[in-house]
This record gives structure tokens, sequence and C-alpha cells, in this order.
């Protein structure tokens, strides 16, 4: 055996040693909050608030909370997910103040990763990867103060399984959109925050499909018997939105209905490196705990994958689990999933199935992508030409020169003109017509 091989071999088993079940890491430490949020039961109506505590925030003219509330999974499991709300001080106009719900980029699937865990919480959006990034994990809520000085209220969910129990369905589009959704109601129940009904979803990233998602959820918005009734949602603001259910609708269809070869062809650009290959673990990881009784993790990853993957994704949030896999595995890193996966039609049915529902938003939308994205323009021109198709009033906007990371901050200035005229119930063109 040569030493190349043999320092390999050495490494895979400390990694084993160290990762396995029975010497594994104790799970991460959670604050008293998210304890007791995790242990209560989800009986109560969609949206309301179980658990609330007040947190400080330096932005001007605000008040902010923690927040404990009633969501449900895509399967219609009810769930407890948490999150912030912050709103203004003050008396608020007669018909109360609008609602802005916003579904943040991927931070992870451990109970630590929820962005309203962090110490200070209530600022404006803070990137792990941008020069004023100050933690492991990207936190803050996007616009934070220009929405506050606006008026509005501004809730942003953690999704569950980020600090209230259970495990995170990352990249399950209905689920996240549903947390956004009873987010809205969570923050029209308490009286504090003086809202009213007119309301608004804006996401990145992971939060974008979110919110695409919640946004053609018209029965799931038009509930009766949830904690706050009657949301009327004006718009949609999609931030380099992934779009994983158009992808696999694509790739199912261009490979004749063979799931095996929709798999390959899915997987292929997001195994190139180590980054991007965590994401497609990470989707593969939170399809498995959506849909528990469809899906194996071994029909994806190899045995030693599943087991390491599971450790890391219940320990450690996205970038430090990144940084983790890139020490232990290197570029060996695709030696955790198989070669050929199995099951591979159910996977398939699994990604269209939670992602966004097959029927026009029931509000605008307008979508931003940097050119330099990380998200393929294929992407966001998938959701534009089937959403036109079925009447649906969608702007996409390139921003040169913007990256995954940078396009957040760049389209603010254009969108949060737009958030304002839809609140104020100014006509909109149909963009469709130009697209």
């Amino acid at each position: 055996m040569s030493v190349k091989n043999l320092d390999r071999n050495l490494m895979l088993v400390l990694v084993l040693v160290f990762l396995t079940p029975t010497v594994a890491m104790s799970a991460p430490s959670l604050a008293p909050f998210y304890i007791a949020a995790s242990k209560i039961a989800p009986n109560e109506k969609l949206g309301e608030v179980v658990k609330k505590e007040k947190v400080a925030t330096e932005v001007p003219g605000a008040q902010a909370w923690r927040i404990a509330y009633i969501s449900s999974d895509v399967n219609d499991k009810k769930t407890i997910s948490t999150g912030l709300l912050v709103a203004p001080i003050g008396l608020p106009p007669k018909e109360g103040r609008p609602i802005v719900s916003w579904s943040h980029g991927t931070t992870g699937s451990a109970q630590n990763c929820g962005p309203s865990q962090q110490f200070n919480p209530a600022v404006d959006l803070n990137q792990y990867y941008l020069p004023n990034g100050n933690s492991w994990t990207d936190y803050g809520i996007l616009s934070l103060t220009a929405l506050i000085k606006e008026g509005y209220v501004v809730v942003a969910t953690d999704y569950q399984g980020l600090g209230g129990g259970g495990r995170h369905q990352y990249i399950v589009g209905q689920t996240q959109g549903r947390d956004a959704i009873n987010a809205f109601r969570a923050a029209g129940s308490m009286r504090e925050t003086g809202a009213g009904k007119k309301a608004l979803l804006y996401g990145w990233s992971e939060g974008g499909y979110s919110v695409l998602s919640a946004g053609s959820s018209q029965d799931y918005l038009a509930k009766i018997g949830t904690a706050y009734d009657g949301i009327d949602l004006v718009g949609v603001v999609a931030l380099s939105p992934v779009n994983f259910s158009g992808l696999a609708q694509f790739a199912i269809k261009s490979n004749a209905g063979n799931s095996d070869k929709a798999i390959a062809e899915i997987s292929e650009p997001l195994s190139k490196d180590i980054f991007m290959w965590g994401h497609l673990a990470g989707i593969m990881y939170g399809l498995q705990a959506a849909y528990p009784e469809k899906l194996r993790l071994t029909d994806w990853f190899t045995s030693e994958g599943a087991q390491v993957f599971d450790q890391l994704a219940n320990n450690k949030c996205f970038h430090v689990m990144s940084d983790s896999l890139t020490y232990s595995y290197g570029d060996s890193y695709q030696s955790l999933a198989r070669k050929s996966p199995a099951n591979t039609a159910a996977w398939i049915d699994a990604m269209i199935a939670g992602g966004i529902p097959g029927n026009a938003p029931i509000a605008p939308v307008l979508m931003f992508r940097g050119t330099k994205d990380a998200v393929p323009k294929s992407m966001v021109d998938m959701y534009t030409v089937g959403m036109c198709k079925l009447g649906a009033n969608v702007r996409h906007i390139e921003l040169d020169g913007a990256t995954h990371f940078t396009s957040p901050v760049e389209a603010q200035e254009t969108f949060l003109s737009w958030v304002k005229e839809r609140f104020a119930g100014k006509q909109l063109p149909n963009a469709c017509l130009k697209n």
C-alpha cells in the first residue's frame, strides 16, 4: 500500500471514529427560548404565537421580538417555527400597517442555524461572504431599516427545523413557503404590531424559492380559522431564487421520463466543487426529511456518506459544515454519494411535489438575478415563461455584474419603490407582455 493510500485510509478511519453515532458530538447548544419552543406541541391555529420574547434592536423607531409560532409542512403536518418580528413604535394607521415577510437564504439544517438566534438579530442583512460579515452564518433582514422607516411590520421566519425542533426540510419550497405565510399570521395576531391585512413576500436564494412557492399557494393563503385570516397578498419579490422543481420537471421531460438520467443531469452541475456539492447533498437531505416514507438517505448517499452527512447536517450550519467537508474529504467529496442513485423516480417526484405549485401566483412577481450569479439564468427563465403562460405578471431583472451574494443589496433601490407602489395600490402593467 502506498503512503498516499495509507494516509487516505487513516483519514477515513479518523473521520468515522469522530463522526459515528456511538461517539457523536452532542446536539448544538440552544438558548432557553428555543429549547422551550421545541418542546411545545403544535396544536394551536396556524400562525398562533406560542412563545415570544422582546429583543433589543438599534433600528430607529423599532421594537422587536423573537417568536415561536404554529406552521405546517408540505404534508400539512403542523410544526413549530421560530423567527423574528420587528414593528414600528407608536400608533398605527387606521387600516393597520402593511406586513412584509422575509425568507432567508441557506443557513444550514441544524437547530442552531435559525437567523433569529444571533446575539443581535434585528439588524439589516449581514452576510458571511461580504466584507461586513461578522458571523459564521448569514443573519439579519434585508432592507429592515428602510422598511421600518416606511411604517411596515417586518417578520422573518427561521423555517421549521431551525430552532423549533424537527428536521429542516431544506429546499422544499412549499414547506418554507408555508412558514412565510404563517409568519404573516403570527405578525397580524400580535396586537403590539398594529398590523393590517395587506402583505408582501420577499426572499433570497432558498428564500426566493420559498416566496415563489408561497405566492402560488392560493388555497393555503385563503385558509380560514387561522390566527389571522384574510391576508391580502399584493406582491412577491424573489432575489436569486432557485427553482428546483422547475429544474426537475425540465430534466425528466428532456430525458423522456428516464429518472436515472434526470437525476444525473440535475446532480452534475452541482457536483463540480465541494461548496456546490454541499448544497446538493443538503437538498437530498431535506427532501428525505420531508418524505421519509418514500425516500432513504442511502438511495443517494453511500452508507458512509449518509452517516457523515447526517452528523454534519445536525450539528453545523452550512458554511462551517462546508469547511468540515473540505478538511475531511477534499477532492474526494463525491465518494460520499452513490455513483448510481436508487429509487430515482421517487426522488424526482418529491422534487416536483415539494416545489412551486403549478398555478399562477395571486400577486405580481418581481425577480432579480445577478449576471455572475450561482443560480443559472435558466432557472428564473423557466419560472417566468411557465407562469406567464398561466396568466401571471412576472418581471425579471438581470443585475449587471452582481453575484449571488451582492444581488440582494444591489436590488434594494428598485424593489423598495416597487414594494411601496404595491402597498399603495398603484396600477402595474403586465410585464409578461414584454417578456
